[in-house]
Parts: structure tokens; C-alpha cells; sequence
């Protein structure tokens, strides 16, 4: 085994200076107003009647980035690294920076804020250990989420770093897992908290976390077009392409459950 999964090139990407700590609430709040102002909301920053414009799809914010490197290139595997221990060196790194870039956002997520876990139209369950369906809020689900998948990556049955040590059989099915969960995060952060994102000008730093993300899953099949069609217009904005003709079928105006 080559050890500690974090010490692998997937952080070059990721690698950048910490978000910016200790703004107020007050502070963060006097930019959302600014933000929304600039987006033509209503003046008490309520949703218009009509569909809200997506500010996260606006060209000058969608060409923000944090780096320039070739994200095709970075994901793709080197010749002397194994591919299970590529997956979790990258699914771990991807699961700190998405709980960094949620942590930032995380005091406007509140339950009375975001009542569901909810992308655009669509509305996410979380599942118990016994399979039982849960509603809960969002900042709830994000909890879930975190708390799981923080004990998976931190087992060493499933992602072991000591020499010797074997991946489990079922480990490509659990980076699935992890992955799907992670983008529920990220596409949570943009269709909800992108205002105060953007506020505190860490949109470019989410961009690149996202655009890093979804090319390392299509590289090694890691999500479902289904699963990623509620973004699809992001993903063509920040990575050059859709989910394909999955992407085009989830595209309809309903509420899913997952």
C-alpha cells in the first residue's frame, strides 16, 4: 500500500489559499443584498414570480477559477499508481474540500433556511442503516453525509494505508457512493447558497471544485448521468459538456427522490 491517501497529486489542483475566515454575518449578509441587487431580484430579496435567474451560470462568474491546470489531465491515472489507491487518495481529497467549501456557507444553511435537501426541482432522502427513508432539512442531510463518509474513508477495511492491506471487493461501489453523496453537497452549495458564495467571493474557488470533481467521476464512471442531470447546465458551463441523452431525460420540471 502506498500510505496516507492525501499525499498523492490529487491536492495540486485543490491546493489553494484558505477561504476567507471571520467574516460576520452581518458582513456576509450586506454583500448577499449587494448580490442580489445585481441580479434583479425583488427588493426584500425574495424569489420573483417567475423562475429565478441561476447566478452561478452568469459568464462572469462561471469562467472564475482558482487555477488554470488541465483538469483532463490531472484526473487521469498515472502508470505507477494503482488504480483503488487513485480512487481513494482523490475520493478523500474531494471529501475535505467539498466539507471545507460547505463550511463556509454552512451558518446560512439552517433549517429554517432550507427546509429540504433540495437542488432546483429536485428533493433528496436520506436513507438510514436500515433503509428507511428519512425527510430532514439540509443542513441535517449535509451532516448525514459528512459524518458517513467520514467514517468510511477513515476504516481501514475499506480504505486501507498500511502496507499489506487490501481494498475490499465492494470498494468501486463505495466510491460511488461517496461520490453521489458529494455531489448533492456541491449542487446544494450552488442552487442555494451561491449568493452567499459569491459574497464572499469563493465561487471561484467552488467552480474549480466542482470542474475537478465531475471530470475525475466521468473519467472512472463514478456517477450516474441521472444522478448529475439537474446540473448539467453547470456542468456544460464549467466543464464543456452534459450528461448526454441521461442528462436530457432528467431535465424535466418534477421532484425526484433519492
Amino acid at each position: 500500500m502506498l500510505g496516507d491517501h492525501s499525499g498523492l497529486p490529487a491536492d495540486r489542483a485543490l491546493l489553494s489559499p484558505p477561504p476567507k475566515a471571520g467574516l460576520s454575518c452581518k458582513t456576509v449578509l450586506q454583500a448577499v443584498g449587494k448580490v442580489l441587487r445585481k441580479s434583479k431580484a425583488k427588493p426584500n430579496g425574495k424569489k420573483p414570480a417567475a423562475e429565478e435567474k441561476k447566478v452561478y451560470l452568469e459568464p462572469e462568474y462561471a469562467k472564475s477559477r482558482i487555477t488554470d491546470f488541465g483538469f483532463k489531465e490531472l484526473v487521469v491515472l498515472p502508470r505507477e499508481i494503482d488504480l483503488n489507491e487513485w480512487l481513494a487518495s482523490n475520493t478523500t481529497t474531494f471529501f475535505h474540500h467539498v466539507n471545507l467549501q460547505y463550511s463556509t456557507i454552512s451558518e446560512f444553511c439552517t433549517g429554517e433556511a432550507c427546509q429540504t435537501m433540495a437542488v432546483c426541482n429536485t428533493q433528496y432522502y436520506w436513507y438510514d442503516e436500515r433503509g428507511k427513508k428519512v425527510k430532514c432539512t439540509a443542513p441535517q442531510y449535509v451532516d448525514f453525509v459528512m459524518s458517513s463518509v467520514q467514517k468510511l474513508v477513515t476504516d481501514e477495511d475499506v480504505f486501507p494505508t498500511k502496507y499489506g492491506r487490501e481494498f475490499p471487493s465492494s470498494f468501486e461501489a463505495l466510491v460511488k457512493k461517496i461520490c453521489k453523496y458529494l455531489f448533492h453537497v456541491l449542487a446544494h452549495i450552488y442552487s442555494a447558497h451561491f449568493k452567499e458564495t459569491l459574497a464572499l467571493e469563493l465561487h471561484g474557488h467552488l467552480n474549480t471544485l466542482y470542474a475537478h470533481f465531475i471530470l475525475f467521476a466521468r473519467e472512472f464512471n463514478l456517477l450516474d448521468p441521472k444522478e448529475t442531470a439537474v446540473m448539467d447546465d453547470l456542468t456544460e458551463a464549467l466543464c464543456g459538456g452534459g450528461g448526454g441523452d441521461a442528462g436530457a431525460a432528467g431535465a424535466q420540471n418534477h421532484v425526484k427522490e433519492r
